[in-house]
């Protein structure tokens, strides 16, 4: 007979605390081991914890919303129904650290006991549903049975779209509109007051005021921007330089244009040209350390995505020098999806050794990139626009021009090595762009 603590896990490498997204499971639910008791948002993603142990939810001592330092208990799971009384005690006195009581194995019970869930490809694991935060709160607002639906998401689990597409099936489409259900991470905003009778109401400002901010109130970072914020900061003790390179894409633009009925990306055919064009400068792809240099030996691209909700977070394509294109482009298209439904796996965000950074997509005509920690470069890439340039047979012509600037670790990295790495991709866009697709 035993008294367990429930720890917060640690998700990342990076990760120092957590946020209890929801409990999956209530005070005195029964617990099987393997079974899902908590989501729990970590860095970048929200995962689902499982117990080690069978038992009893007794007590939980961080509840939804509230955050907690890796290591820390954050419930209590008893053996049997008549600890639960005991764990409520436990916890009342506040001894979180408690030894577990009367446990006969007192080194395995006071072990962490949840784990990220791990994928099998089914979303009924022993009987259970998978199911992603925003579907399973969906599903009881709509009064969907979720064990009566098949996944769509990573891994066969059930994602919010599965929920809405099941009531759309058995309603008519204007009965069935639902208010976005904001994901667990985001402050709530209360709706601005309605204007005094004797007042007529406000015109419409001409830019779109931010959903997420309310004049004159401070609003909480969510953890992925607090994340964000501790590598920014972390970046600043690097030493860095810049250099800039203008690029024709006319060549590339063609290209595009002919394959992109396939499925194919600008941002896939980018990451592509840049991870083949490190092959040949290995250097660019490395990162520092206090023993020396770090030769990767996979060339990763990860590429900056602006998340709805605040934050940033980097996919990363791996292998994208031996990935062909077409792969390529569906791969980055679920890892987006993934990522703005915070379904990331830790290897398919931290696994990177060069990044993209693309605000070319929003009109940016040049800027310079933060150099992510743990990499040694990253490429920030302006739009593509129409050009007057000098032609090589000394008349004017008009070409379609990008600009790009590279970050680099000048502790590792020296100009010389990233002038002759944009000039080698500069030859590749502009002579050569077929051979993305080979």
């Amino acid at each position: 007979m035993s008294i367990n603590e429930v720890f917060m896990p640690a998700l990342s490498s990076t990760m120092t605390e957590g946020k209890i997204v929801s409990w999956v499971k209530s005070p005195g639910d029964k617990v099987e081991k393997g079974e899902t008791v908590v989501v729990v948002e970590s860095d970048k993603a929200d995962m689902d914890v499982e117990s080690f142990y069978e038992g009893y939810l007794a007590h939980i001592l961080v509840p939804a919303g509230e955050t907690a330092p890796v290591g820390s208990a954050i419930a209590f799971i008893a053996e049997t129904e008549a600890e639960i009384a005991t764990a409520k005690s436990l916890a009342n006195s506040g001894d979180a650290a408690a030894t577990p009581v009367s446990s006969p194995a007192p080194v395995a019970a006071t072990a962490t006991v949840a784990t990220p869930a791990s994928q099998n490809g089914s979303n009924h694991r022993e009987g259970r549903v998978v199911v992603s935060p925003r579907a399973r709160k969906l599903a009881k607002e709509l009064k969907v049975d979720l064990n009566t639906l098949k996944g769509s998401g990573p891994y066969g689990r059930i994602v919010a779209e599965d929920v809405e597409g099941t009531v759309k099936k058995d309603k008519p489409p204007a009965a069935v509109t639902p208010a976005p259900v904001p994901t667990p991470t985001v402050i709530p905003v209360a709706p601005p007051a309605p204007p005094a009778p004797s007042t007529p109401a406000p015109a419409p400002a001409a830019t779109p005021a931010i959903s997420s901010s309310v004049a004159g109130q401070v609003v909480p970072l969510t953890t992925l921007q607090n994340a964000v914020v501790r590598s920014m900061v972390a970046s600043l003790s690097v030493p860095v330089f810049r250099v800039g390179y203008t690029i024709t894409t006319d060549g590339l633009d063609k290209l595009y244009k002919q394959i992109k009925s396939k499925g194919v990306t600008m941002t896939a055919l980018l990451a592509k040209a840049v991870a083949v064009t490190l092959q040949k400068h290995p250097l660019l792809n490395a990162s520092y350390s206090d023993q020396g240099i770090v030769h990767h030996s996979d060339i990763n691209i990860s590429v900056a995505v602006a998340m709805d909700d605040g934050g940033l977070i980097t996919p990363v394509l791996q292998n994208a020098d031996i990935v062909d294109i077409y792969s390529l482009s569906r791969t980055w298209k679920s890892l987006v999806e993934k990522a703005r439904a915070k379904q990331l796996q830790p290897q398919e965000y931290n696994s990177g050794t060069f990044t993209l950074s693309n605000l070319g997509m929003f009109g940016v005509d040049t800027f310079d990139a933060i150099l992510p920690p743990g990499q040694g470069s990253i490429l920030a890439i302006g739009a593509s626009r129409p050009q007057v340039v000098a032609t090589a047979d000394g008349l004017f012509g008009v070409r379609q021009q990008m600009q790009v600037n590279i970050t680099a670790d000048h502790r590792i990295i020296y100009g010389a090595d990233a002038a002759a790495f944009l000039r080698d991709l500069a030859k590749l866009i502009e002579t050569n762009p077929q051979s993305l697709t080979l």
